[in-house]
Order: C-alpha cells, then structure tokens, then sequence
C-alpha cells in the first residue's frame, strides 16, 4: 500500500500565474479567502510577462477621470458589429460591466497602478461604436526590487523583444529609442536608460525597472505575497480532485519533492494559458497546421494545453472560439547562438512607412499596417490551399536604420549577425532580393514601383494604408502626409520571411458569465472556473482591439474569485 500524499489546504487553489490566474488569486485573497496558486514553470508570469501589458477595459476609471465619457452601450454595439452571430451577450454584458469596477478594485486595494490607453485605437475604426482612444489601461513602471528575492522566479521579458533583457515601454519610452540616431534629446534618454539597466545588471542580475506585461504580473505579485498568497513555482498539476457529488475540491500537484494533495475548500480556477504548444489540439483546430507543427506561437513553451484537459477530465467541454482558434501574429524565426529558434512577433514595425509585405507570388496581400490578426488573415485567404502559409516583410537600407526588421534591431545595432545566420535577406535591387527570397522577380518588381508611385503621392492605392486611425497611431508622426507609406527606394533592399504564429489562443473551456465551467449539458461543474486563455475568448474569434485577451482574463480573473467567496462584485 504506497504511503497517502502529503495535502496542504487552502480556499481557492489557482492554477497559473499570468494575469487571469493573479487577478483570481490578489481578488480572492482581498475578499479574505486563504489561496495558493500553482505554476508549472519554475517562473511565475506566463505570457503576460512577454505581453505588451495592454489590458482593453471600455469606460475604465483612467478613461473617466480625463472626462472621456461614454455609454455602455457603446464598446457594445462594436463588439456586436464585430463578433457578429459570436457574440455572447452575457458573457459581454459581464465583461463591460465589470470591467471598469475591476480596474477600480485593485486601484483601491491593491499595489497594481495603471496608466492610461486614452489616445489607443480600436482596430476597426469604420465599425459601428469604435473608438479612437480611452478604452485601454497598461500597468505603470515597476521597481522590481519591492518584490524582495522573489523577482529571482519572475519570469524575464522575452529576450527577442528586450536587448539585454531590458524592457522597452509602449509609447514615448519606444519612440525615444526609434529616435535615438535622429533627436538629441531622445539619444540622451536612451543613454541614461541603457545606463540604468547596466547598472541593475551588475548589482541584480537583471533589470530592475520593469514595464509593459512584466511590471502587470510582478504588481499582482507583489499584491498577493502582501496578502499571504501561497504561490509556488514548478509545481504542474496532474488532475483534479472531486467529492462523492462531483463538486471539484482540488489537485493533485507534481514537484521536485513528488506528488502531493492541495485541498481547495472552495475549489479551483484554471489559467493555464490555453494550448500554444499542443501539437495535437493545434493539428485539431489550426486549418494551417495539419500535423500541428506548421505554427510558430510566441507564448511561452510551457503552455501546452493543461487546463483544457484537465477540466476535459472531470466533464467540461472545450468550446470553439469561432472564425479565429488563437489570436494570430506573423513570427519569424531567429536562430539563437544555443541551437534554439525562437518566434519573434512582429507587432510594431510592419505600420512603419517604407514596408510592404509580399507572398512568394511577389505580390502584396494586405494592409501592412492594420492589427497582426487582420495581416494573418489577409494572408491565409491570399495563399492556394496547401501552400505552405508564408511571407516576406520587405524594406530598404533607410528603413531598416531607422525602425529595425523584427529581431534585426535599427541603429547602431549591426547587421552583420543577422545576415550570417540567414534570417535576413538582402539584395542590392529589388529584382536582387526577389531572387535571395524565391519570389517571383518581374511580379515583385512591378509591386515596389507601384507602391512606389502611391507613396510620392501620400497614399496607398491599393490597400488604404493609413486611412484607419489605428494605422496612424502606429506609423510615423514626422512622415507626411501619411505616417504610414514611403517610398522604398535606398537600396540595398531587405526582407524577413513571416510564418504563422499566436500570441494566445481563442478556443478554450465553455464558461458561464460567472467563469464557471460548463459540462456537456451547459450547467456548472461545482468549483471549477477558468480565465485567460484556458476559458473560450468572450471576442468570439475575433480581435477587435489591443488588449481584449489580458482585459478579459483580468475581468473573469476578478468575476471567478467573487463567485468563489461568494460575494457580489461591486
């Protein structure tokens, strides 16, 4: 007879450490629940940490206070322009009701500050109820020190995103370092930051100022180790523990030590960060990926589909996301000096101006400027079935010193390393690259000359480059008329190829909107929630606006741990 396992109790056991299993636990721990969060990794912070850190809350506080007013009804009428026959109504009524009084609960209680999105866009800018600002918050700049030696087991911003593992902050932080070779003053940030982290290099090991998704997950970090929350890093679990009437009571969890029981009075929340890395549910769901090894995700490799299978287990049902199964991204691989290659996504500077994207036909396929998910989609529908689904993003010599081309960084970074490795192409004329590339030269040719021709005069012709305001938000302010077309015209030429990838994925657990998870008849498997990734997107396979992946897990994060205590949120 093998010895009983050691059990450790708790109220609320909540499995993952990205923001919706943080907002779970700082929420359920503020409300007075005992709680331990348990994480796979032998990091805490999931893909939050590698995230951008935008979080799209309609009509938060940040957005009132600045007298940018609107009705509910708004953000609403575009998520059902948007979503379409996807669209839940009460898992949306959830979501921008108690978004906003998310946002203002950890204001109040907790160490979590937030800066404002209020001049962010909407993707979709020609739907009805889009909004050109006021509708996304990020957290604010963190001192990573005030996390003690736990910031040893925060999980580092993706090393393809941050030289020297230095954050990089959204907005005037980014366009300081785009400006650096140009504008003194912003050559004298760039100097006094780059010192900054140097100096935390040597005397912490690692940067200390923390921004974007990194200072999110370390201010709900530093937030639940205030309040006494368990949280304990390598630690995957292995299934779900349930009652004689079926009711979920906690897990049995792996460790360096073995096996042992976590009794959860309350139950379990799952916020696994959905299945990026399952090869068997992408070649299930991904139409581009028939074996399920054709996607490149940019989410960490430890997200491979535990919660799905642990809920499947017990009963639950995994929900399609609808037209999309993960938020697509271009990625391009970057070879490592270690062997490894890592997915690098390109979210900046495809809305640059002086850069088109071309399939191997030569030819462009959509607005290189508007949202990743649109530029994947505009890809799958360009590409013959079967066709392996790939692109070149291609620049010129001015371009790529002055903005980069993904891992390739602008100036004075060199391009020696990534033209030695293969992962950037270059050709003294367009016809040049085409051939380095495999494309087709004549048809490529005849692509850059039109563009050409269109950006002496200001405008895309072809696919309205720079007409939506969230074009314009991502381009170029010092470039008129448009900030999102040039010519590309100094040679040499450039050219990194894109493949499929995802910063997340859609298709996840049917959920109720309280985040209970449903089983097959649609009624609420007793205490069991997901959040984030691992409950089926609320956009409904859509992506309407930065951030409706981290809003969302924040907000159900938040809606589970009250239904959890049993207390209205409010």
């Amino acid at each position: 007879m093998s010895a009983p396992l050691a059990t450790q109790t708790c109220d609320l056991l909540v499995v993952g450490s990205g923001a919706g299993g943080l907002s779970a636990a700082v929420t359920a721990a503020t409300l007075g629940l005992k709680v331990i969060v348990v994480e796979k990794a032998p990091v805490f912070g999931g893909t939050t940490a590698w995230s951008g850190g935008w979080m799209w809350i309609p009509r938060n506080p940040l957005a009132q206070a600045a007298g940018l007013h609107e009705d509910i009804a708004e953000p609403r009428r575009y998520l059902q322009h948007e979503l379409g026959p996807h669209f839940d109504a009460a898992r949306v009524d959830a979501f921008l009701e108690h978004g906003p009084r998310m946002v203002g609960h950890f204001q109040r209680h907790t160490a979590l500050a937030f800066i404002d999105g209020n001049a962010v866009p909407d993707f979709h800018g020609a739907s009805p109820g889009a909004a050109t600002g006021g509708r996304s918050v990020c957290a604010a700049p963190f001192d990573a020190r005030e996390l003690g030696p736990r910031v040893a087991q925060l999980r580092a911003p993706l090393d393809l995103l941050a030289p020297w593992g230095m954050g990089i902050a959204s907005g005037a932080e980014l366009r300081h370092f785009l400006m650096a070779m140009r504008s003194p003053a912003s050559f004298a940030y760039v100097v006094r930051r780059v010192a900054r982290h140097a100096l935390d290099l040597l005397r912490h090991g690692r940067g200390m100022r923390l921004v974007n998704g990194n200072a999110l997950v370390a201010r709900l970090a530093k937030s639940a180790f205030d309040r006494g929350v368990d949280l304990q890093v390598s630690s995957p679990v292995q299934r779900l523990l349930q009652d004689a009437t079926g009711r979920i009571t906690g897990a049995v969890v792996g460790g360096p030590g073995g096996e042992r029981e976590i009794r959860a009075a309350r139950g379990v929340v799952l916020a696994c960060g959905g299945f990026p890395h399952d090869p068997a549910r992408i070649r299930e769901h991904f139409a581009h990926a028939p074996t399920g090894h054709e996607h490149w995700s940019a989410a960490p490799e430890t997200n491979t589909g535990d919660g799905l299978r642990l809920a499947e287990a017990v009963g639950a049902r995994v929900q399609s996301a609808g037209p999309a199964a993960a938020g697509w991204a271009p990625v391009s691989r970057v070879p490592r000096r270690d062997g490894s290659v890592g997915h690098f996504p390109h979210l900046i500077e495809r809305a640059k101006p002086g850069l088109i994207a071309v399939t191997r036909h030569g030819r462009r396929f959509v607005d290189e400027a508007g949202s990743y998910c649109d530029f994947m989609e505009g890809l799958f529908a360009a590409l013959p079935a079967g066709e392996p689904v790939q692109a070149w993003l291609v620049c010129d010599h001015r371009f790529i010193r002055r903005y980069g081309l993904g891992h390739v960084r602008p100036a004075p970074f060199p391009l020696g390393p990534s033209l030695r490795s293969g992962y950037l192409q270059r050709g003294r004329t367009p016809a040049a690259l085409a051939a380095a590339c495999g494309l087709d030269a004549a048809a490529f040719v005849e692509t850059v000359e039109r563009c050409n021709r269109d950006a002496r005069e200001g405008h895309d012709g072809q696919f309205g480059r720079g007409t939506t305001p969230y074009d314009r938000a991502g381009g170029d302010a010092t470039v008129a008329p448009n900030p999102n077309v040039a010519p590309i015209e100094h040679g040499p030429y450039y050219a990194v190829k894109v493949v499929p990838g995802s910063l997340g994925t859609f298709t996840g657990l049917r959920t109720d909107a309280a985040a209970r998870v449903l089983d097959a008849a649609g009624a609420p498997i007793a205490g069991l929630w997901a959040c984030g990734a691992d409950m089926a997107s609320v956009m409904g396979g859509r992506y309407p606006s930065g951030g409706i992946t981290l809003g969302p897990a924040m907000t159900f994060g938040y809606l589970a741990a009250h239904d959890a205590a049993g207390v209205a949120p409010a």
